[in-house]
């Protein structure tokens, strides 16, 4: 019988069926993200240098970086028992930690206005040259709303993570149709999108070098999402250094062990 560790493995992605948190903890982290659009910050420090600021377009795509440490609220989604030992379930991990955090607030898009919410097809690895090659490094992309097909879903290539690093694509190009015409799978690789429904408070998982993007959002709500990136105990910082996206690492309050412990 296939695990959901084998089917990570195998597909290079892992999609919960029901909610991983409870619904009291995703309308708080709701209303966190809400508190830190509008620049309110009840820690007393602000998310970190991000591509979107409050009173910036609220037609784009809202990115902000390590928001959990603006928010107690969105810290304790962050830091959650429930997604650490899921976490560790389909990846196999003896620990894990979080490492890096992205706020991403998808608005509805207008039908007359030039689409500026995609996510482009791209594999993580590409950005995190911070981490030593090999190193075992994930991402859980948390729903905080109810992402349906019409929503802007993620999308995730099937087996895409063993096509190694390709460095083709991009996080911020908004056309997928030339992006598929520019990035090139291996001879005999076949491209297999699978979409990621969730529930608030659903999870998906997908390993550093799975192809993944998103499209427009067509609801009638924003798709509110955490994307929480993670690493086991097979990880190290190049060179061992804490600076880029490693920086933070030692300390709990931005970066939480959420299953295990650190070795």
């Amino acid at each position: 019988m296939e695990t959901i560790h084998s089917q990570y493995m195998k597909d290079g992605y892992y999609i919960t069926p029901d909610p991983v948190f409870p619904p009291d903890v995703v309308q708080r982290a709701a209303d966190g993200m809400d508190a830190i659009r509008t620049g309110v910050y009840d820690t007393g420090v602000p998310p970190l240098d991000s591509p979107w600021n409050p009173g910036d377009d609220e037609s784009e795509l809202c990115k902000i970086e390590m928001p959990q440490i603006a928010s107690r609220d969105v810290y304790e989604l962050v830091s959650h028992s429930a997604l650490g030992k899921l976490a560790a379930e389909v990846t196999g991990a003896e620990m894990v930690q979080v490492w890096w955090v992205q706020l991403l607030y998808k608005p509805v898009s207008r039908p007359e206005a030039t689409v500026q919410t995609n996510v482009g097809w791209h594999q993580d690895r590409q950005y995190w040259s911070t981490w030593e090659e090999g190193s075992e490094l994930f991402t859980a992309w948390v729903a905080v709303s109810d992402v349906t097909e019409d929503a802007g879903p993620m999308r995730f290539v099937r087996g895409s993570h063993t096509w190694g690093l390709l460095n083709q694509g991009g996080f911020f190009d908004q056309d997928h149709d030339a992006q598929r015409r520019e990035i090139q799978p291996p001879d005999g690789a076949d491209w297999k999108e699978t979409v990621a429904l969730l529930p608030p408070g659903g999870v998906s998982f997908h390993e550093k070098l799975t192809f993944h993007a998103s499209g427009p959002n067509t609801s009638i709500g924003p798709r509110r999402s955490f994307a929480i990136h993670m690493r086991t105990q097979r990880s190290r910082p190049s060179g061992d250094l804490r600076q880029s996206l490693a920086t933070y690492i030692d300390l709990p309050s931005h970066c939480p062990v959420v299953f295990g412990e650190m070795r």
